[in-house]
């Protein structure tokens, strides 16, 4: 689950280039790498003892076998890709890297409200909230499975 947080699909990435030639790309909007690197860091450390998502076996035996600093590598390339940066995601798909997980309705909505929460505290804007809860919003077909 934590890998796919803040993942797109494909036609959100291409969203993103065109929306680039209007404008600044939201990931110029966010500041760069180094506050999507703090975060996504931030929103790690809160989603790895949540205890809501831990009581899923699948997540908990997930979050012990995956070390915070992987997720937090992975997750931040991942951003910097598909909000217009520089960087290039190279994990796996988001269907395949959560299927096992056995991802709830109840477990994804716990996940997002983490996210508004770190959002809320990095005092992200409005507009840029909003685009990055819609590219979220996006993986929920690949990622909620129950």
């Amino acid at each position: 689950m934590l890998s796919a947080v803040l993942a797109l699909a494909a036609p959100l990435v291409v969203a993103q280039d065109s929306a680039e030639t209007k404008g600044p790309s939201l990931y110029d909007r966010l500041g760069g790498l180094a506050p999507v690197s703090v975060v996504v860091s931030d929103f790690i450390d809160a989603l790895v003892p949540d205890e809501v998502l831990n009581a899923n076996p699948a997540i908990d035996e997930a979050r012990k076998r995956v070390p915070a600093p992987y997720l937090k590598y992975q997750v931040t390339a991942l951003v910097c890709q598909v909000t217009g940066g520089p960087c290039q995601y190279q994990g796996r798909d988001m269907k395949s890297s959560h299927a096992h997980l056995n991802i709830t309705e109840a477990e994804w909505g716990r996940m997002v409200s983490i996210f508004k929460e770190v959002l809320a505290k990095h005092s992200v804007p409005e507009q840029e909230t909003q685009e990055l809860l819609d590219i979220v919003e996006s993986t929920k077909v690949d990622i909620v499975t129950m």
